[in-house]
């Protein structure tokens, strides 16, 4: 029996050199950051020869599809002029300020709906139903009872962002396995004490991917009002922009905004939550080490 247990610790030991070989052979980095961004750089070039072979088909008129370089050329303008880097600006300030106060309220509210049976059978089915509809909805009520301003922006955003973390956090705290709760009031750690040393770690990941759904939540939300809320004391936001190309018939700047919303969105996921679920990740033991 002795041997048995032996040989069993010698092919512990084997697989586990085996994996800090493998972790030690790792590639250099420039050839992990190239093996990265080739394929995303591939399925853009492919998406650009497609456009323009659409282009050239004649599918369409090239007032309603222009080429790739039509929108490259508008967009440099908008670049030259300021209008695009001034709307970018102005939609990031109020997405991400909207977006800090959703956590405010959905952090808590998700921890009360979660963790308080009565609050979850009375909020639960209506944070599920908010989350499910549509941002756009609350547009013409935001406007009605805010007036065209920026506090009718405001919120749209949290309407859009505050379900989607309080359910975030909901779910998190659905998956913590009941034996972590027994051993943290066996260690002392009741009420308050609880939440922030047992529960909250436990959830972090479930929370920070509904964070990461907020933020998208939050960011569509704000198009949609910008789209629609605009006054000229608000300034231009990227979906003002869309609806100025929307207004003088001009495609190329509706593509212009387009892509400007898509690289924030992109830069605020590699430059924001990739690292921070990276991080927590490899904190757990659930990604190798850089």
């Amino acid at each position: 029996m002795t041997t048995v247990h032996s040989d069993e610790l010698a092919s512990l030991e084997a697989g586990l050199d085996a994996l800090e070989a493998h972790d030690e052979a790792r590639a250099p980095r420039w050839r992990r950051a190239l093996t990265t961004a080739w394929p995303p750089a591939l399925a853009v070039g492919l998406a650009l020869l497609f456009w323009e072979l659409l282009y050239r088909s004649g599918v369409q008129p090239t007032y309603a599809l222009p080429s790739p370089a039509d929108v490259g050329i508008v967009l440099v303008d908008q670049l030259r002029s300021g209008t695009l880097a001034e709307a970018v600006s102005t939609s990031v300030t109020r997405g991400g300020l909207g977006f800090l106060v959703a956590v405010a309220i959905g952090t808590p509210l998700g921890l009360l709906v979660g963790r308080v049976r009565p609050v979850r059978r009375g909020i639960g089915p209506l944070l599920s139903g908010l989350q499910s509809l549509p941002s756009i909805a609350w547009v013409p009520a935001a406007i009605i009872f805010f007036g065209l301003g920026e506090a009718a922006i405001y919120a749209v955003v949290l309407l859009g962002a505050v379900p989607s973390i309080a359910n975030g956090m909901v779910s998190g705290i659905d998956q913590v396995p009941p034996l972590f709760l027994r051993v943290g009031r066996v260690l002392g750690a009741r009420g308050l004490a609880s939440a922030r040393f047992v529960l909250l770690p436990a959830v972090l990941p479930a929370y920070v991917a509904g964070l990461r759904q907020g933020w998208a939540f939050s960011w569509r939300s704000l198009m949609a009002a910008e789209l629609i809320v605009s006054s000229p004391e608000l300034g231009v936001g990227l979906g003002t922009l869309l609806d100025q190309g929307r207004l003088l018939n001009d495609m190329s700047l509706v593509f212009a905004g387009i892509l400007g919303i898509l690289v924030v969105g992109i830069a605020v996921e590699l430059c924001l939550f990739a690292p921070v679920e990276r991080r927590l990740l490899r904190r757990r033991g659930l990604l190798g080490s850089a």
